[in-house]
């Protein structure tokens, strides 16, 4: 006599889990889960000067004026790079990142860790991670940047370099704006402006990727 088969059932969670893994990673886009940048009036000339930082499409190539700058670098890229293995463990992609992220960090006068640390809370390393009031990529940059001070293709803050250029021009932009207060600064990046749930987690990153060598 033919048995029949008990055939189990998946639960709608675990089905779009199976569905979802099935998806290029290019059309997954991960929900992330900070907050947005508020859009707000800007005089001509600080968004002349907004547009000319990002519209200034340079390799990010680091440029040294000693030999033990260059050696502090390339210590700093191998110490990072053994942090964020988890993260991206293409070897090739994580240099690239890493080296992007000094780039614009240091063109934007900015703490590498400090950037490093606010993608950990904004986008936890995903490039297409996408938050629920629609801000994009690795720095959660919020759309109506491109229209502001880019060209307004706002498809291209999925591009690494196009994403940290924005991210750090604008963390800039807002810790001047705050007189380099950074828990100032960085909750208007939040669109927390205030509060210290935002300041409090980016900061505490912060401390991930700080670099001494």
């Amino acid at each position: 006599m033919k048995q029949n088969r008990v055939i189990p059932t998946l639960s709608r969670r675990k089905c779009l889990q199976a569905f979802t893994s099935l998806l290029a990673p290019s059309l997954l886009i991960s929900q992330a889960e900070a907050g947005g940048q508020l859009e707000e009036p800007l005089i001509d000339s600080v968004r002349t000067a907004l547009s000319a930082a990002v519209a200034n499409h340079v390799p990010p190539s680091p440029e040294f004026r000693s030999t033990e700058e260059r050696i502090h670098y390339l210590r700093w890229l191998g110490n990072m790079s053994d942090r964020l293995r988890k993260k991206k463990p293409e070897p090739q992609i994580r240099q690239e990142f890493l080296q992007t992220v000094w780039y614009e960090s240091k063109r934007a006068g900015l703490d590498p860790a400090l950037v490093l640390g606010l993608i950990q809370v904004e986008s936890n390393f995903r490039k297409f991670a996408v938050s629920p009031v629609g801000a994009r990529g690795y720095m959660q940059v919020m759309p109506f940047w491109t229209r502001v001070i880019g060209d307004g293709d706002a498809g291209k803050l999925f591009y690494m370099q196009t994403n940290l250029r924005f991210g750090c021009v604008i963390l800039r932009h807002y810790l001047d704006r705050e007189n380099g207060n950074l828990f100032m600064g960085l909750g208007r990046y939040n669109g927390s402006r205030g509060k210290s749930a935002y300041p409090d987690a980016v900061l505490g990153a912060v401390k991930n990727w700080e670099f001494k060598g």
